[in-house]
């Protein structure tokens, strides 16, 4: 990869987005690049200042022509209406997450050089209740609107894959932690709260019980993940377009002891007020086995502590105390 490659990013004003274009931005093989940057909002891009930054809706067929203009070698498809959002509004996340999607994949097609398009799907296409293990074998049973439609999508990118016009890898993201402005909407939004709130000193109330398990990723993680799927070699994929990533596996028990580890002195006290439907959707989580990932090269963080240590970093939370040496190794 050198100069003269046009990456294309959406969603790009996200919490994982930014986090991405700051990992590009790390990459020597990427130095030169063009990258076009497309959201509602977006602002300043210190990571890559010359990035062309181009706001809008993605609904709006004008905005994807103009996109897809020029030729685009890579292109990061990020953007979507997320999880109890979707799940309140079906006609803002069909036109979203399937119509504007689908044309999207659409207009980047080109059979004399298909484009690697990575698109961030999610383990919500596994729906609730999982089985006993979740692996590559697991049939995806989406229970949610937001599943549903990533999982049309993953559909479609496999199929235009297959045809030769787009070459597509679909990444099925765990919980990406941890967004310091998360969307009360998101049913996940505590997930994320409670790193920045211990950190913060403040009292909380989790919907989930302590022995509640879940599968996370740090946003600095995920955005390797994201880097690693753009350069796989096309050989190495076969068939399969869907992977499910690994993730750091624990309890909200384990994940709050690991807090405490890295901030001995918050006075943050949190309880627990379990929810049956959110611990259903978020906290039941089995063992999960992604031997094809890792056989490709994806990664979760090394343990709670690093995922902790790279989510603290990635949402600047506020430090309420000094850590100990152990935390900072």
């Amino acid at each position: 990869m050198a100069s003269g490659l046009t990456i294309l990013v959406t969603g790009a004003g996200g919490f994982v987005a930014r986090g991405l274009v700051e990992r590009m931005a790390a990459e020597p093989g990427l130095k030169g690049a063009r990258l076009v940057l497309t959201d509602h909002r977006i602002g300043h891009v210190a990571a890559w200042p010359d990035a062309e930054i181009v706001e809008g809706d993605l609904r709006d067929a004008r905005l994807r022509a103009g996109l897809c203009a020029d030729p685009v070698d890579i292109c990061f498809h990020l953007a979507g209406v997320l999880g109890g959002a979707a799940e309140a509004d079906y006609d803002l996340a069909r036109a979203v997450n399937l119509d504007a999607s689908l044309s999207l994949l659409e207009s980047l097609r080109r059979p004399s050089r298909p484009p690697r398009v990575v698109f961030a799907s999610s383990i919500a296409v596994f729906g609730a209740p999982l089985p006993q293990r979740v692996d590559d074998g697991t049939a995806p049973r989406p229970s949610m609107t937001y599943g549903a439609q990533k999982l049309m999508i993953e559909t479609a990118l496999g199929a235009f894959s297959r045809r030769g016009e787009l070459d597509g890898l679909a990444l099925r993201l765990p919980g990406v932690v941890a967004r310091p402005d998360a969307d009360a909407r998101l049913k996940s939004a505590f997930l994320n709260r409670l790193f920045h709130e211990f950190a913060a000193g403040t009292d909380m109330i989790l919907p989930v019980s302590p022995q509640g398990q879940t599968w996370l990723l740090s946003r600095t993680a995920c955005a390797d993940n994201l880097l690693k799927a753009a350069m796989i070699a096309p050989d190495r994929l076969g068939e399969r377009r869907a992977i499910t990533l690994p993730a750091v596996q624990c309890s909200m028990a384990d994940l709050i002891d690991a807090l405490r580890r890295r901030y001995p002195n918050s006075p943050s006290r949190i309880r627990f007020e379990p929810d049956p439907w959110l611990e259903a959707q978020f906290a039941t989580y089995p063992p999960l086995a992604t031997p094809l990932a890792e056989s490709l090269g994806f990664a979760a963080d090394e343990s709670v502590d690093r995922l902790i240590e790279h989510a603290i970093a990635a949402g600047a939370a506020p430090a309420i105390a000094t850590m100990t040496e152990e935390a900072r190794g």
